[in-house]
């Protein structure tokens, strides 16, 4: 159970309600009108909370589990305990993100700015907006509706935000446009100056980094991530991508739909992803780049060259995914041969 510290449950629901939520099927002999109180994890809930299987790793402890309902898939519903209740679905893991945020929601927007707050006369706040302590929003800048803004955040002038959106505490935020329900965590710095200089002798000289940072809607930015602003050109982030902590984005560099950088992720200047790409944590990649959509870059690779679309890639260089795994294999035989 999550702490009640912290997290404020919803409910109580019944499996009939939570299974029409999920889209999830009862199984035979379950109980529509069964009430549930909240989510837990297989190995420690109880006969009045829900849990869920995705991974084969936690068979037994789904046979062994106390839970009075699991989401699992079909496949896996003969390994259930006696007792149990079962949703079954297709994809339980989503399946469970629907029923969690059902019991956990989102808090409701509160209409409140903070007496410590800087709000310039010519910011434009929207309706039911939260502004905590300490937040400075410059002059021109535009907040959305139902807006929740993080003590100590700094909103630069002419910034546009859209509705719903969540920008945690200590966040900068400079020459950007951001669409609705963007959630940015705290720390992150957005719209700084690219790393662009011409390099001599005679001492580096500084180019004017004069792009933007265009984001989506529903994007995530994880803490202590960095975005820079484009140089000429934006630096643009689609619609439903997912980017982790302590993920250096360059200047230029341009983010398909729904990509995923997971965290300690460096993406160099101009590169481009396409739609979907995933980016496994650590894996670096080289400027003007092309990654084509639905690429996958394994974590740690060092991407160095063009990724055609649909491919998974790894290892430094980082090349085709079976290549990379031969490799491996030669160099562990070539050590063992020479031991």
């Amino acid at each position: 159970m999550a702490d009640p510290r912290f997290f404020q449950v919803a409910g109580p629901f019944t499996l009939g309600q939570l299974a029409e939520i999920c889209g999830a099927e009862l199984s035979a002999g379950a109980d529509a009108g069964k009430v549930i109180s909240d989510v837990a994890a297989l190995e420690g809930a109880s006969t009045d909370q829900i849990s869920f299987l995705d991974n084969r790793k936690y068979v037994s402890a789904f046979a062994a589990t106390a839970a009075g309902a699991v989401i699992v898939h079909p496949d896996l519903a003969e390994r259930g305990p006696a007792g149990t209740a079962l949703l079954l679905s297709k994809d339980p893991y989503r399946a469970y993100a629907m029923v969690a945020q059902t019991f956990y929601p989102s808090p409701a927007p509160v209409a409140w700015i903070s007496p410590s707050a800087h709000v310039d006369g010519s910011a434009r706040i929207g309706a039911d907006c939260w502004i905590d302590h300490g937040v400075i929003i410059g002059a021109g800048a535009e907040i959305g509706d139902r807006c929740r803004i993080g003590s100590h955040a700094v909103i630069g002038a002419g910034v546009v935000i859209g509705a719903d959106g969540a920008i945690g505490a200590n966040a900068t935020i400079q020459c950007a446009l951001i669409g609705a329900k963007v959630n940015i965590y705290p720390g992150a710095r957005i719209g700084q100056d690219g790393f662009g200089f011409a390099m001599g002798v005679q001492g580096h000289l500084k180019v004017p980094q004069l792009g933007r940072v265009v984001i989506g809607n529903n994007v995530e930015i994880g803490a202590n991530t960095t975005i820079d602003r484009g140089a000429g050109p934006d630096t643009v982030i689609g619609d439903g991508c997912w980017i982790d902590n302590l993920v250096q984005i360059g200047h230029n560099v341009q983010l398909g739909r729904g990509c995923v950088v997971v965290a300690q992720v460096g993406i160099s200047g101009s590169t481009q992803f396409g739609d979907f790409v995933a980016a496994g944590g650590q894996s670096g990649f080289a400027g003007h780049l092309k990654i084509g959509s639905g690429a996958k870059i394994a974590a740690q690779a060092g991407v160095i060259g063009d990724v055609p679309a649909g491919q998974t890639y790894g290892g430094y260089p980082a090349v085709p995914r079976l290549e990379w795994l031969r490799q491996s294999v030669i160099l562990g035989k070539m050590a063992r041969t020479k031991r």
